[in-house]
């Protein structure tokens, strides 16, 4: 029953309460934080910056003491679109580097330095992308994360940028991702005891198996979450819900030194990772003695 098991792969959205520094920090300096760690991973070329990256990440998920396992099991959902993208860099990069250090060559595939650096910053940094969203949800409630950024977006509204109405769908996002997640489990199940064959995981090297199997998921998938939204819908207006200005708040946000040094910390990193002329993979490897790669 493990390939019917989603909820506890679903990592986005969930809170764990573990009372770290982390956690106490202002949600919107874990926001801005995050927003720069992603900018700073999204212009990294190299791959001993993109290390120095993922070990800071992991260092953080270390401080907030959040485990390590339940940080990778949101790789587990995403696997088989992961294996399919970087095949298909491995099969085609090799041939935009006419001239370089061929490890392999086989036919029309060929696997040379400049593919293995760009398959191997990219795996880093789509593991930086989850990681870091992983523990933006895993270390703020959603309330804290919909009042900051209903607070960030406030400089906005003089624009017409409606702040509340997108912190709005930014929670109920973020409520209902572990929500269609169960959900999903119950329509698998369901199909499962009708004999359906749906089970996608043994399907995993042929993508055209997986899909088909999965295609008759998607349907009342999607008639139970238009369900609950009407649900949603008639029990905010039962309860006279209004949004926009003149609406009190119960959670009142207040930021600290602290908040505005992690902030700044961020920024001073990103320019230190894309400003600095970082070496080169190879001349790491030259200097610990690994001269033949």
């Amino acid at each position: 029953m493990s390939q019917f098991e989603l909820l506890r792969n679903v990592t986005i959205g969930q809170y764990i309460p573990t009372n770290s520094v982390v956690h106490r920090l202002d949600p919107r300096a874990k926001m801005l934080g995050a927003a720069m760690i992603v900018l700073t991973v999204s212009f990294i070329t190299k791959v001993v910056p993109i290390l120095i990256m993922f070990a800071m990440i992991l260092l953080i998920a270390n401080i907030s003491r959040v485990p390590l396992k339940y940080i990778l099991r949101g790789i587990l959902l995403g696997l088989p679109i992961l294996v399919l993208v970087f095949t298909i860099q491995l099969l085609f990069q090799g041939w935009t580097e006419p001239v370089g250090r061929i490890y392999l060559e086989w036919g029309w595939l060929r696997v040379t330095r400049f593919s293995v650096q760009l398959i191997t910053v990219g795996i880093l940094r789509i593991l930086c992308f989850i990681f870091i969203t992983s523990l933006v949800t895993m270390t703020s409630t959603v309330t804290e994360l919909t009042h900051s950024v209903e607070k960030l977006l406030n400089p906005f509204r003089r624009f017409g940028v409606p702040s509340h109405e997108l912190a709005l769908i930014n929670m109920i996002a973020l409520r209902f991702v572990p929500t269609l997640a169960e959900e999903m489990e119950r329509v698998m199940k369901a199909q499962a005891s009708r004999c359906a064959d749906i089970d996608g995981s043994q399907k995993f090297w042929r993508p055209d198996k997986a899909a088909r199997a999965y295609l008759p998921l998607t349907v009342p998938l999607f008639i139970n979450a238009f369900r609950r939204a009407e649900d949603l819908i008639l029990a905010m207006e039962a309860r006279c819900y209004i949004g926009g200005d003149g609406r009190t708040k119960y959670v009142v946000l207040k930021g600290s030194r602290r908040d505005v040094v992690v902030v700044a910390g961020t920024v001073v990193f990103f320019f230190l990772m894309v400003l600095v002329p970082w070496p080169s993979a190879r001349s790491v490897l030259a200097l610990v003695g690994l001269t033949g790669l």
